[in-house]
């Protein structure tokens, strides 16, 4: 790798000897080699060289370098990097970090920042991109005492919020410990010069001092047959602060501020090296603990022990296996986590994980490491922002309603709209990671029982939903009952099942009487859609137990011969029939067939107002039939929509069909005198359980008075 030497070295030197052959560096090198030396190059040079040590590839150098350094940038050829797709890539990522430290200056010290530490991963989707943020931060901090103090500051709070945590969870050591010296040095000069003072030495005096304790730590244990891994490194002066700061005492009673970490291979061994360090030195007895016996809540495993080494100063020694490394390293007894006092999100801390194994390992599995962040690590989670820049995570599906509530149960309560990026969007939208919601709020609390329901799509969190029902259930038993009334009688209405018994429902769910049903549609407990499909279940199995023993498998189908129907007329094989326009059944209706003159038998609903008159009169032209199993069949069926006539009306009704995946064949809208538009739709549904779900979101768009299936 390259050093920087004393004169202002240009990019196009440094390139040289950065894998010169690999792809784009041979063709950044020859455009920097052409383009006037700046300050911008020059401090490009300075972030590159921070990053060497990391052992960044090629793509990483060349994304840094553009992304630094504008004017290389601006003279790169269009298509340039079509061979190199992951540069680009790499760039966004970098765009998007300058939003989130945008968005850290909005903030001014409110909230904590985890959140925006979620956002920038979020948003960074090649996270190599992560190497060049941090290297890039620590150059500015470096130079930051020739900045005015309130810029010195900002970038200080900016890099303990982001940065420097992020280098922590990365356990990128070589570049943690000075972000966070660097930014303790700035937010608190006096408290840092302080602990400088008293440390009464230097650093390179203490890295000596470690360096000597771990060889001859290291010859020991060698001398004593015991296989070994040894290091160490002088403790940094706002890791000493934050120590005194949990432990609540003096700079005196530190006893590990200077460190040594000793790895074997197993248990037994980690006892033995014990017994060698203390041979070493005298012990200080009140400073030792076996976590290996007795581990921490976290199940962190270690020997921790403090020894008086050269001169009369205090080394503290920790003895581990490799499996206890790295268990505590990237499991969940992981410093950053009871350090930071980061929470239990598994899902993340997976991610975080993976990050580490992409920041660590680097040679010819790169390529499959990369493609495994897209298979394997599945963000579940979106961050969004307030309008004030604030970043709030919900699980990836969530709508703005869900949002609302997860700001306060009030403003869930008082919700009437929202815009997204600027743009008035349904309550039912999906928000993605970046976006800046805004909540449209009434005077007053007026939540909707249609929230609750799950075909509508208005709230996904159960969280919110909780709080919807909290809020129903204050009120008084009366109204209950009467909305749960209404919900009932609008779902049967709608499914054609007004003349049903609701005793199969009531045993079903197991509720006492029929006001307890009413209570539950009300408060969001029961959906309607669950009733009409117990209704349809309970009468498939009542068919189910009326009907003869099974015949005798029919002869096979001979090639040519028509295909099998989706139903079957019981008594009857390879009988002409078909679905009667009528009344349109579907799968999952109670039907009933009724044998016709010349076009063999019509299959109808078992309540169609039409079959029931033609029974009267030839009752003896019935026929059972049941439905078959053709999963992949669809059938035709007429929904009528009455609705307050609006301006985007029918956008939002065709959306709503759409996000169920459901076909529109035909479509006829009226709209009468008195503002009532009446929308016919013709669509193709797979199943009943479909068509309930769509009767169910329809019914939820704002201004739709009623939605049913025709005939």
């Amino acid at each position: 790798m390259n050093t920087i030497p004393t004169s202002p070295p240009r990019l196009s030197d440094w390139l040289a000897g950065e894998a010169p052959d690999t792809t784009p560096l041979p063709l950044l090198r020859e455009l920097a080699a052409g383009l006037p030396p700046c300050a911008e190059e020059a401090f490009a040079v300075r972030v590159l060289a921070t990053l060497a040590p990391l052992r960044a590839d090629a793509e990483v150098i060349a994304a840094a370098s553009l992304h630094l350094w504008p004017a290389l940038r601006a003279a790169l050829p269009a298509g340039a990097l079509d061979a190199v797709p992951r540069v680009p890539a790499l760039l966004d990522g970098l765009a998007a970090a300058r939003q989130v430290h945008a968005l850290h200056h909005q903030r001014q010290g409110r909230g904590s920042a985890e959140g925006l530490r979620r956002l920038l991963l979020a948003l960074v989707r090649d996270l190599r991109a992560v190497l060049v943020l941090l290297a890039e931060q620590l150059v500015l901090l470096r130079d930051a005492a020739a900045l005015p103090a309130d810029e010195r500051l900002a970038l200080a709070e900016l890099t303990a919020d982001i940065h420097a945590p992020l280098a922590n969870r990365l356990g990128i050591w070589q570049l943690k410990w000075e972000l966070e010296d660097l930014a303790f040095r700035w937010r608190e000069p006096e408290t840092y010069a302080r602990i400088a003072r008293l440390l009464d030495e230097k650093r390179g005096d203490r890295e000596r001092f470690i360096e000597d304790a771990r060889r001859r730590i290291g010859r020991a244990l060698s001398e004593a047959g015991i296989a070994a891994e040894v290091t160490g490194r002088a403790k940094h002066i706002y890791s000493i602060w934050k120590k005194m700061q949990r432990k609540g005492v003096p700079f005196s009673e530190l006893y590990d501020i200077r460190a040594v970490r000793v790895l074997v291979d197993d248990i037994p061994a980690c006892y033995a090296a014990l017994g060698v360090v203390h041979q070493l030195w005298p012990s200080v007895p009140s400073e030792f603990d076996d976590y290996i016996a007795h581990p921490k809540g976290n199940d962190y495993r270690s020997l921790h022990t403090a020894l008086v080494g050269p001169g009369g100063r205090v080394l503290e020694v920790q003895i581990r296996t490799r499996e206890m490394h790295e268990h505590a390293e990237l499991g969940v007894a992981a410093h950053w986590r009871y350090k930071e006092g980061g929470g239990g999100d598994a899902a993340f801390e997976r991610k975080v994980a993976w990050m580490r194994q992409l920041l660590e390992q680097r040679g010819d599995d790169d390529d499959a490491l990369l493609e495994g962040f897209s298979t394997e690590i599945v963000e579940d989670r979106v961050y969004v922002l307030t309008p004030r820049g604030e970043v709030i995570d919900l699980r990836r599906g969530a709508t703005v309603l869900d949002f609302a509530y997860a700001i306060h149960t009030e403003v869930g309560h008082r919700c009437r709209g929202a815009k997204v990026n600027g743009r008035i969007v349904p309550l039912d939208h999906q928000p993605q990671t970046g976006d800046r919601i805004e909540i449209l709020t009434g005077k007053h609390a007026e939540p909707r029982r249609d929230w609750l329901q799950a075909g509508s799509g208005f709230l996904v969190t159960s969280r919110a939903r909780d709080k919807v029902r909290a809020w129903f259930h204050r009120i008084d038993r009366e109204r209950n009952l009467q909305a749960g009334r209404e919900i009932l009688e609008k779902e049967l209405r709608r499914m054609g099942l007004m003349q049903a018994d609701l005793a199969p429902v009531l045993a079903k769910f197991r509720l006492p009487g029929l006001d307890d049903l009413h209570l539950a549609l009300a408060l969001g407990d029961l959906g309607p859609s669950q009733v009409s499909r117990s209704l349809h279940d309970h009468a498939q199995a009542q068919k189910a137990e009326a009907a003869p023993a099974p015949a005798p498998p029919a002869p096979r189908r001979p090639a040519g011969a028509p295909a099998k129907t989706p139903f079957t007329v019981e008594g009857v094989g390879n009988l002409l029939s078909q679905i009667a326009r009528c009344c349109q059944p579907v799968p999952g209706d109670p039907i009933v067939g009724y044998l016709t003159r010349g076009r063999g038998v019509s299959i109808h609903r078992a309540g169609c107002a039409a079959v029931q008159r033609l029974l009267g009169e030839h009752p003896d032209r019935a026929l059972p039939v049941e439905w078959g199993r053709r999963g992949a069949a669809s059938y035709e069926v007429d929904v009528v929509i009455r609705a307050f006539d609006r301006k985007w009306l029918l956008k939002d009704v065709t959306n709503a069909v759409a996000q169920l995946a459901v076909n529109i064949l035909a479509v006829d809208s009226r709209v009468a005198d008195d503002g009532i538009a009446t929308l016919r739709f013709r669509v193709r549904v797979a199943d009943y359980g479909q068509l309930s779900d769509l009767l169910g979101r329809l019914a939820a768009i704002p201004g739709v008075r009623e939605a049913s299936r025709s005939g």
